[in-house]
């Protein structure tokens, strides 16, 4: 599901302005800096990212003008000035210039929207931009065979830290399991590293697993971290949480939220276009 404002702010697009402003309230509280304070630098960086996001989903939606014009960008068209001016008993006359003024509105704020969705399209989604090198680590499959990190060096890698009672990475996964189809193909790895201290024990958690993996058709290998030491070594404070590693094996981004499929295209063609620049 593509991301507006209105989903930013977990709130349906007719709320009124102090639901607006209660729901801003609530999510800038998650990423004051009080609170991201001892998360590290990493996770600052998206935090700061993230309440960037809020102030603009804020100015917009408070705004009656702009976020008519929002709206209409989104496809939730508010009715017309035509229409305003049928019921009003204007003249044909006046209904035609209203019409005129209403198509030339429209037109503006269609290239605007054109022409920011371009910028928007070469832009990178927000994460935290790093460079070190991935630590290695051997963990078990659902299966119980080995899966080795390093054996994937050569490709870029999307390493995903998960659990299956998490609400964003349920909604994350066929995101995920979208992008790993489309863009396997082309070098994209992915592994969910399951945060399994968080499952059930035993028998019955590794059924929760395969249940979450078939009911989300799930074909991209799934690890078990009992214990949490990778989910430590990774310094994992939220789930999800996604580390995407270039071909030579450096930890580039981190995403502390649920991903998309184009942000996960995205940033996975800049390590692409990196790789084939250095060549």
């Amino acid at each position: 599901m593509m991301e507006t404002f209105y989903t930013l702010l977990d709130i349906p697009m007719q709320a009124t302005v102090d639901e607006i402003e209660a729901a801003y309230q609530r999510q800038r509280a998650r990423y004051s800096p009080e609170r991201v304070a001892e998360l590290g630098d990493d996770f600052r960086q998206v935090a700061e990212a993230r309440s960037a996001e809020l102030e603009r989903a804020h100015a917009v939606l408070t705004d009656p003008t702009r976020r008519q014009a929002y709206d209409v960008s989104l496809g939730n068209r508010p009715p017309t000035s035509v229409q305003t001016a049928q019921r009003s008993g204007l003249s044909r006359r006046e209904v035609l210039m209203a019409l005129g003024g209403a198509v030339l509105g429209l037109l503006v704020i269609a290239v605007v929207w054109v022409v920011s969705g371009r910028q928007a399209a070469t832009t990178l989604p927000p994460a935290a931009e790093v460079n070190r090198p991935a630590i290695d680590f051997t963990l078990p499959t659902i299966d119980g065979k080995p899966l080795r990190l390093s054996d994937y060096r050569g490709n870029v890698v999307l390493v995903n830290f998960w659990y299956t009672n998490c609400a964003p990475c349920r909604e994350e996964t066929p995101a995920l399991q979208a992008a790993y189809a489309q863009l396997n193909g082309q070098g994209l790895q992915i592994i969910g590293v399951n945060v399994r201290d968080n499952e059930r024990n035993g028998a019955d958690g590794d059924q929760d697993i395969r249940k979450f993996m078939a009911d989300h058709g799930v074909t991209y290998p799934i690890v078990l971290d009992a214990g949490s030491k990778v989910n430590r070594d990774y310094q994992v404070y939220v789930l999800p949480t996604s580390a995407m590693i270039d071909r030579a094996g450096n930890i580039r981004y981190l995403l502390f939220s649920a991903v998309t499929t184009s942000e996960v295209e995205a940033l996975f063609k800049k390590l692409q276009q990196e790789t084939s620049a250095q060549r």
